[in-house]
């Protein structure tokens, strides 16, 4: 098998089978027509003269043009680099200019993005996945469509080659273009496939952008190495996905915590045919018991995942008996995966300690694009990823993420870890979402602020608040303020963008010194 070609190998295992639905308008495709769609897309890239190593550049919501770059990018070598359309256009010529993109394929909706670089003298390409009357495009239909139906020139990747490379989000800072090479590719599809046991019969929807790591690896390579069928949606559209669970037979279920609160409000919701849903799981942000539960009582073995870009969006696995005997825990490390909790002294943590969360295995990413400095600073000479979460695990070997190292606040000479607060906060019976930042304290040095969103209906004080909270967690932990809000801020992943949290609370304190 030529490396990286993971559709193409399974396009030969089983070709007549259904691969993908495209449920926007409904098309189905077979393996062996998704990997000519792919050896296609391929063979215009080299036709353009793109040659292994060149970066190409994708702007566009899900598609199965999306679907047929990310497989050409396996077979070719080229380097994929999506693109997040809820940037604003000067933080993607930032990203353009910093990968060097080659060419670029954009969708209508977001060619103004792009205006700015048009005079990039390194972009030679601009692809059209729509119809473009601009001179000088290219008709990806068009283009596609002249290669005929020859296999893509093969290219023997190594498994240290950059298949794509992803750019993190950057809500504490400047993204950073995360090197992800074939090796990471393949072994988080064999990962996930053997430890989350999936197979030949499961369906599940790409529902994350996949833009993102979620969207593009949680379940799309997974599922494609098991030989399963995935629905990719254009966007996330909760009645569209009720409606259609039991259309497709929707077997697996991955969302954000957002989406799947979405779900549960939606007036289908108690009419919706679960039956054939085997677990749901949730991943991107801390996960509501009060959502655990709702959709326990559905009948539905609800999970919580654990990853991130740079080791692979899927690391842990449970049984449903443990999701259901262990709700927070994201489970035990995967068969191929290394995982430890040490201190910052590098003193492994005994059961129920908190310490940094570290990860090893050959679904590890190569380091930061062009930050030797970054690089270094996550991974060490061992081999081991510094995650940068705090964590704990149990006797049991289950593990919990307690939050964010960069999260973790110093109030009157104790470490305090935000989630740790969070997930207390959520068990209150009026409270749907809540989010804790530190801010600057005269007596204390810092201390926590929590941004509490309240559940349709119910009401809360601070006083009430803060009573339920002594009875869960140390004094010295309890924050310092609540502030009610209607919504948290959050990325296109659904996770809070805590820097705004505290630039908010800045100013409102700041109008009242001024008052």
């Amino acid at each position: 098998m030529i490396a990286g070609d993971l559709l193409g190998a399974r396009a030969r295992l089983t070709p007549s089978r259904t691969a993908f639905i495209s449920v926007a308008d409904g098309n189905c495709y077979t393996y062996a027509a998704a990997n000519e769609r792919a050896n296609r897309c391929a063979l215009m890239w080299q036709w353009l003269g793109l040659k292994p190593g060149d970066r190409i550049g994708i702007l566009a919501r899900n598609r199965m043009e999306y679907v047929d770059a990310f497989f050409a990018a396996g077979k070719t070598g080229i380097i994929l680099v999506p693109l997040n359309y809820r940037l604003a256009a000067t933080e993607l010529e930032s990203i353009v200019r910093d990968a060097e993109l080659s060419a670029i394929e954009y969708e209508a909706d977001f060619a103004h993005l792009l205006t700015g670089l048009r005079a990039a003298r390194f972009v030679r390409h601009w692809i059209a996945l729509d119809h473009s009357t601009r001179t000088g495009d290219i008709s990806y239909a068009e283009a596609c469509a002249s290669q005929g139906e020859q296999s893509a020139v093969p290219h023997r990747a190594q498994p240290d080659d950059i298949y794509c490379i992803l750019y993190t989000s950057g809500t504490t800072g400047t993204p950073k273009g995360v090197m992800i090479p074939h090796r990471q590719v393949m072994w988080n599809a064999y990962n996930t496939a053997i430890c989350w046991e999936l197979t030949c019969s499961d369906v599940a929807p790409v529902l994350l952008p996949m833009c993102h790591a979620g969207g593009l690896f949680v379940f799309l390579t997974p599922v494609v190495a098991a030989g399963g069928t995935l629905s990719i949606h254009r966007t996330v559209d909760v009645g569209e996905i009720l409606r259609v669970i039991r259309r497709y037979g929707y077997t697996l279920l991955m969302a954000v915590p957002t989406i799947f609160k979405g779900m549960l409000e939606h007036a289908d919701f108690a009419t919706a045919d679960l039956s054939r849903v085997r677990w749901m799981i949730s991943g991107g942000a801390p996960l509501p018991i009060y959502l655990i539960e709702a959709y326990q009582q559905r009948g539905i073995t609800f999970k919580q995942g654990y990853g991130l870009t740079e080791v692979g969006v899927n690391c842990f696995a449970m049984s449903e008996g443990v999701s259901q005997k262990k709700p927070g825990s994201v489970g035990t490390p995967f068969m191929f995966t290394e995982a430890r909790v040490m201190t910052s002294d590098s003193r492994e943590c005994s059961a129920g300690e908190i310490g940094e969360l570290k990860l090893r295995g050959p679904h590890v990413c190569l380091g930061y694009w062009r930050k030797p400095t970054a690089t270094a600073g996550v991974l060490d000479d061992a081999g081991w990823f510094h995650t940068g979460d705090q964590a704990w695990r149990d006797d049991d070997g289950c593990f919990y993420i307690a939050g964010r190292s960069k999260d973790m606040f110093i109030s009157g000479g104790m470490n305090v870890y935000p989630a740790e607060i969070e997930n207390a906060l959520l068990l209150h019976p009026s409270i749907e979402e809540a989010a804790v930042v530190a801010i600057s304290h005269p007596k204390w040095g810092e201390a926590g602020v929590a941004f509490v969103v309240l559940r349709t209906g119910y009401a809360a004080s601070r006083k009430s608040l803060d009573s339920m909270l002594r009875e869960k967690i140390a004094h010295y932990k309890l924050p310092y303020d609540y502030i009610f809000v209607d919504a948290l801020p959050r990325n296109a992943l659904g996770k809070v963008m805590k820097p705004a949290l505290q630039k908010m609370y800045a100013e409102q304190h700041a109008s009242h010194r001024s008052e």
